[in-house]
C-alpha cells in the first residue's frame, strides 16, 4: 500500500512529459475500468491497479518498465498478477499489429519504438497461444483508457481488502 501511495505525484515520465494523470489515478482508473468489466477476476483488478509501478521504481526505463514491474510484484502477488503486468507491453505491441486503426496515446505512440515496436506475425502468432493473452490484452485496453485528468476512480484504501485476497492466493499457491 505504501508503495502505490507512493505513486501520487509520480509521472510515467521523469520530466511529465507523458501520460496526463500521475501514477496513482492511472492505477486507480484501469484498475476500476477492470473491475466493471470483469468483476469476478481480481488478479486481473490487481494487476490494472500495479502494472506501471516500474516507472516509479525505475524512473525513464520505458523499456523494462513492465518487467521490473512484474519482478517487484510477483512475491507478494503471484506468478499471474506478475505475467499480466509483464505483458501489458507485449499486448501493445500485438494491439498495434492486429488493429493499426488503434490510437495510442501520445506517449504510448512515443514509447511503443523502445518498447520493441509493433509485432511481426510469428510474435502475434506467438503472443496469441500465449494462455494469458487475452486478459493481458483486456489489461491493456484498460491501461489505455484509464488516463482521464480529472476521473474520480476512488481511493487507493478501497483496494486493501483485494490486494490481501489477491496476496492471500498468491501464499497459497506457493505452499
Amino acid at each position: 500500500m505504501d508503495l502505490l501511495r507512493a505513486c501520487r505525484g509520480a509521472w510515467d515520465t521523469p520530466d511529465r512529459s507523458g501520460d496526463p494523470v500521475d501514477l496513482h489515478d492511472h492505477g486507480l482508473q484501469t484498475a476500476a475500468l477492470l473491475r466493471r468489466s470483469h468483476p469476478f477476476d481480481k488478479e486481473l483488478q490487481v494487476a490494472g491497479l500495479v502494472h506501471d509501478l516500474g516507472h516509479l521504481l525505475f524512473p525513464g526505463d520505458d523499456a523494462g518498465h513492465a518487467d521490473r514491474a512484474a519482478a517487484a510484484v510477483r512475491p507478494l502477488l503471484g506468478r499471474r498478477v506478475a505475467r499480466l503486468v509483464a505483458l501489458h507491453v507485449p499486448a501493445k505491441r500485438y494491439l498495434a499489429a492486429v488493429e493499426p486503426e488503434r490510437a495510442l496515446s501520445p506517449q504510448s505512440e512515443l514509447t511503443l519504438h523502445a518498447q520493441g515496436g509493433v509485432m511481426g506475425e510469428a510474435e502475434v502468432r506467438a503472443f496469441e497461444a500465449d494462455p494469458d493473452a487475452a486478459a493481458a490484452v483486456i489489461l491493456r485496453q484498460a491501461d489505455d483508457a484509464g488516463k482521464v485528468v480529472g476521473l474520480d476512480a476512488g481511493v487507493m484504501e478501497d483496494w486493501r481488502p483485494v490486494l490481501e485476497l489477491v496476496a492471500a492466493g498468491a501464499y497459497d499457491h506457493t505452499v
